[in-house]
């Protein structure tokens, strides 16, 4: 029962985050995407970097940037299912999950893959908000 609810809720996650992607993304059209964010006057930077593109599947880069930072403040490879029309996180600052066979090492939680997808589920809506999307484009994915 427990894992039925882990995996619904998983796959909830992961169909939200296409449809914020999809939106942000313009339906995956091109290969890079930059959007500058306003947050308390700083500037930051979203970038998306399409890696590999097939006719059912793309896997993208996405990087928060801090403009006055050398460094990119975190690095997400996300997997992107068109025909499932799903979108999963599958690395974070190029750490990937421990798959469930595995008994987790001590530097990862049980919840793992879950944290990552909800970070991207968090970083897609601060982008709507501040970003180059309207607000009232959230409230219709949360409807």
């Amino acid at each position: 029962m427990y894992k039925s609810l882990k995996t619904k809720n998983h796959l909830t996650t992961c169909s939200a985050n296409f449809s914020r992607l999809r939106k942000i993304l313009c339906d995956f059209e091109s290969d890079t995407y930059t959007f500058e964010i306003l947050n308390n006057e700083q500037k930051n930077w979203a970038e998306f970097l399409v890696i590999s593109r097939t006719p059912h599947t793309l896997m993208i880069e996405a990087k928060f940037k801090n403009k006055d930072a050398a460094l990119v403040n975190f690095l997400l490879r996300i997997n992107i299912y068109i025909d499932a029309k799903l979108a999963e996180v599958i690395s974070y600052q190029q750490e990937k999950p421990v798959p469930f066979f595995i008994p987790s090492p001590f530097s990862q939680s049980q919840d793992e893959k879950y944290q990552q997808n909800r970070i991207l589920t968090e970083w897609l809506e601060n982008i709507f908000l501040n970003g180059a999307v309207e607000a009232k484009e959230i409230n219709f994915l949360n409807d």
